[in-house]
């Protein structure tokens, strides 16, 4: 498990307001390179999700949801199997939904600014596509 630490390496552009990028990397092993990643609350965040490998769209794609803390992550999963038209993000848990990216097939990225919770804790991120989450491509924001 790797822990992308860098709330307290923030440069200049933090200083000056801009979004601290993150770089994660989504694989056909249904992992994200990153499970933890450290924010500073109201942190402005930039996450650029990379797909890698070589099967189609169509069958393996990857997104970066964050949601609220206390999320019945077993249910959101579940609706989100059924919501295709949105990208896999179920409309009825768009309360729930801090940010999220659109799908990134093999060799694409995408990306989402948002600023980190106000209140420190453990955020879930996952991809939503379906049976990705039950098969451990998932980590946690962690708010200080």
């Amino acid at each position: 498990m790797r822990t992308l630490a860098l709330a307290s390496v923030c440069a200049f552009a933090c200083l000056a307001g801009e979004p601290r990028t993150i770089a994660l990397t989504g694989t056909e092993r249904l992992k994200f390179d990153h499970r933890e990643i450290t924010a500073n609350a109201g942190e402005s965040l930039h996450v650029v999700l990379k797909s890698v490998g070589t099967m189609p769209k169509a069958a393996v794609a990857h997104n970066f949801v964050l949601v609220q803390e206390g999320t019945d992550l077993d249910r959101f999963t579940a609706a989100a199997f059924n919501a295709r038209e949105t990208d896999y993000i179920p409309p009825e848990f768009s309360d729930a939904v801090i940010a999220h990216t659109g799908l990134a097939g093999a060799g694409e990225t995408a990306d989402v600014t948002f600023a980190a919770p106000d209140k420190p804790g453990r955020y879930v991120y996952l991809c939503s596509f379906p049976g990705h989450y039950a098969l451990g491509m998932r980590g946690v924001l962690v708010v200080k």
